[in-house]
């Protein structure tokens, strides 16, 4: 594994570092041998979730995602598989590893092209499932964890997409999308709490029954907390100010 400048991974953790803040700290928290599978997959999240937004043109947008789905698809077939700082070490991350869930990934960012709001709440925990929720399932096979037990952390990923979205709620705003089916704080409100009910308690025990896999969990450590915060204030979405302090997102992350 090299992480040395000018190497395939390192150039995955500049982008991830750059591009994801949150899920760079979580990846650095973990044994060097995970990171060696996340920074590609985050790396790879990044420039998918991107894709929409670096043109003002759906069909050179759509042709963006288009490549990663192709690039996917290489890996799939077993065979050639083109030669790219994240493809590559993306393709040595998921040798053996199911691809369909991040070609859901890439195919739920379509969503992202349309500036209109999600139908209703069922349309954006769809969305949320298929970005944050495919991610997180293809590292943990990619660590070890059988592809039936991986499917288990659906909720959490869930939850962590929700806190991840409506922290960008003012930029998407910014930008011309309508992001929300119900902006109402009562409607965030009660989004908010349901998506706490459904999640499991204790992060650090999940992850440790996960075992080395377990390290993909790492990245839903501020998940609870933010929701928590949310759940009784949910202006803060609007006001851009949903987030912990410097205090509590270091304890959180050390405690995930």
């Amino acid at each position: 594994m090299n992480f040395e400048p000018g190497s395939d991974l390192y150039a995955c953790a500049q982008i991830v570092e750059r591009g994801d803040p949150e899920r760079f700290a979580a990846a650095m928290a973990s044994p060097v041998s995970a990171r060696a599978v996340l920074f590609p997959l985050y790396a790879f999240n990044v420039e998918v979730s991107r894709a929409p937004w670096v043109t003002q043109e759906p069909m050179i947008a759509r042709m963006r995602l288009q490549w990663w789905h192709d690039a996917l698809g290489e890996m799939a077939s077993g065979g050639f598989v083109r030669r790219h700082e994240v493809v590559t070490p993306l393709a040595q991350a998921l040798a053996g590893v199911d691809v369909v869930p991040l070609q859901a990934t890439i195919d739920a960012r379509e969503a992202d092209l349309d500036r209109a709001p999600f139908a209703d709440e069922a349309a954006l925990l769809d969305y949320l499932d298929k970005t944050s929720g495919g991610i997180a399932v293809a590292a943990l096979v990619a660590l070890g964890a059988p592809r039936e037990r991986a499917d288990s952390v659906l909720p959490i990923a869930r939850g962590a997409a929700l806190v991840r979205y409506l922290q960008a709620v003012p930029e998407l705003e910014a930008r011309g999308k309508l992001p929300l089916p119900d902006g109402r704080p009562e409607a965030l409100a009660r989004l908010a709490q349901a998506r706490l009910t459904e999640m499991p308690r204790s992060l650090r025990a999940l992850r440790r029954s996960f075992g080395p896999a377990g390290a993909a969990l790492r990245e839903f450590a501020l998940a609870r907390p933010l929701l928590q915060v949310v759940a009784r204030d949910p202006g803060a979405v609007a006001e851009g100010r949903l987030a912990l302090s410097e205090f509590r997102r270091r304890w959180a992350l050390l405690l995930g």
